[in-house]
């Protein structure tokens, strides 16, 4: 079968996370205000929607270090449309009221015990629910047998406080089948509750991936490397992964010293033990994948360097220094990908970013992913750098003024060297505004595929930045304080600059 990449000509996106959007009870939510940002985007012809893993979050409220690499993450679960299809009947509406709608950044704790009552509500309901509703939550808990792990783990970790499982007694912590079997017949409404949000997440969400289909509206999706080490995924699969029974690493992720940093980068989540995903014929990626393209239509790929080689550390190190760059057998992989997708292009974005070697390209070219370019890391002086607007050839890139990673771009402008802002200014048309001016240069570009972030299009600073690697606090908590008919204007100089640069739809 031929390959091709599904960019096939130019095109404009925006990158939110639904947390982010307007219109939740806390955050953003799979309900109305999602269904509405897709239709601003149908109305200004923007054609990609770019979002974060829709996964469970992290403590810290990251989506790239979940509990799940298959659960939705229940602050996304919309309460307005559970009240309106009666699947919570509710005596006093202010049970579950929306609270700091006009706030920039929403709390991690109220969000958790609002979900945790959500599915109270969705308990004492389930009972009054018609046979027809019963049988289809039975049908798609056998449809999605991964559902079942997941909500033994998470009702294992409220018992014992949140601790990681490799601190719960043996029996739990070495996932002792009948002993397990017994403990959970006294968790049966805890663990249906975690099932039946669950299910109306998934529900709620292929609503809204169904209305984006009739809106032409295409969702690329987010899917980490690595998984934690703290999930369902790790305790019930250990053989998949470098790590012993009792939960110790024996090999841990990250990159090696570079530039930016003189010890590396170490993640602390486990590498995989390829021999095993080989022998299974990648069972457990492949329904992982599987999962994933049920959800999206298009998926970035985090780390895809890793899919060529990998960087392996001591479990027990503390840093990334004396690590070994080990194969992976990435070929095999995404040529099973393709047979299970049956389509003659793999529908993944390759972010590629950072030191990339020529054995990543080739994996990268071969497959004709589309890769990452980001303006914010064009400008050092070096003419060679890949990522100048003259360096990009060709057109199957994906091209972005930051992502959730970076500052925003007024903030990235206003810590810019004076001498290098100089010399942006001498090639390119500046105007009084950074981020808009970062937009065009990215739209000028021949790749078929610019995003921006929502920040620089409102030209936001970095009270606004989603995320500041390396740190643990403040992140992910940013979300929109105005309506989207606020933003309006933005939206629309934003679809006409990409007309002007013939990168609306027909």
């Amino acid at each position: 079968m031929t390959l091709e990449s599904f960019l096939k000509k130019k095109s404009l996106g925006i990158l939110i996370h639904p947390s982010s959007l307007p219109g939740g009870s806390y955050c953003g939510t799979f309900g109305e205000g999602a269904k509405n940002w897709i239709k601003k985007l149908s109305k200004y012809r923007i054609n990609y929607w770019q979002f974060l893993p829709l996964n469970p979050a992290d403590s810290s409220g990251s989506p790239y270090n979940s509990p799940s690499s298959f659960a939705l993450n229940p602050w996304f679960l919309d309460i307005k449309d559970l009240i309106a299809k009666d699947f919570i009947f509710l005596s006093k509406k202010e049970e579950l009221q929306s609270v700091g709608q006009n706030e920039s950044h929403f709390n991690f704790d109220y969000a958790n015990n609002l979900s945790k009552k959500i599915g109270e509500h969705l308990l004492i309901g389930w009972e009054f629910q018609p046979e027809k509703k019963k049988n289809d939550f039975y049908l798609w808990n056998k449809r999605n047998p991964w559902v079942e792990d997941y909500s033994i783990f998470m009702v294992i970790k409220e018992e014992f406080n949140m601790l990681p499982w490799w601190e719960w007694p043996i029996e739990f912590k070495h996932k002792n089948i009948e002993f397990i079997k017994s403990w959970i017949k006294g968790k049966y409404n805890e663990i249906l509750k975690i099932k039946l949000i669950q299910w109306h997440l998934d529900k709620q969400w292929l609503e809204l991936k169904g209305f984006a289909k009739t809106k032409e509206i295409t969702l690329i999706g987010d899917l980490p490397f690595y998984v934690s080490r703290d999930s369902a995924d790790v305790w019930s699969n250990k053989s998949l992964f470098s790590i012993s029974t009792d939960g110790d690493l024996l090999f841990q992720s990250g990159v090696p010293p570079d530039y930016f940093s003189s010890t590396g980068q170490l993640w602390g989540t486990p590498t995989y033990s390829w021999s095993n995903h080989i022998r299974t014929n990648f069972k457990w990626w492949r329904e992982r994948f599987k999962r994933q393209f049920e959800l999206v239509d298009i998926l970035r790929l985090d780390h895809f360097r890793a899919l060529s080689g990998y960087w392996r550390v001591d479990g027990n190190a503390k840093n990334a220094i004396n690590g070994t760059w080990i194969s992976s057998p990435g070929k095999e992989l995404l040529n099973i990908l393709k047979k299970d997708l049956k389509s003659n292009f793999l529908p993944i974005i390759a972010e590629d970013l950072g030191v990339i070697t020529k054995e990543v390209e080739s994996l990268r070219d071969n497959y004709d992913l589309p890769g990452m370019k980001i303006l914010q890391f064009a400008f050092d002086g070096d003419e060679k750098n890949p990522y100048l607007p003259k360096n990009i050839k060709g057109v199957n890139w994906v091209v972005y003024t930051g992502t959730h990673d970076n500052a925003t771009s007024t903030s990235w402008w206003k810590n810019l060297d004076k001498q290098i802002k100089n010399e942006i200014e001498n090639n390119y048309e500046f105007s009084y505004d950074p981020s808009w001016n970062l937009i065009e240069i990215g739209m000028r570009t021949k790749a078929n595929l610019f995003i921006s972030p929502i920040q620089d299009i409102l030209s936001l600073d970095d009270s606004c930045r989603l995320n500041t690697p390396g740190t643990v606090k403040n992140n992910w908590k940013w979300k929109l304080n105005q309506t989207l008919d606020e933003i309006d204007m933005n939206l629309q100089k934003y679809s006409d600059l990409g007309n002007t640069y013939g990168r609306l739809s027909d």
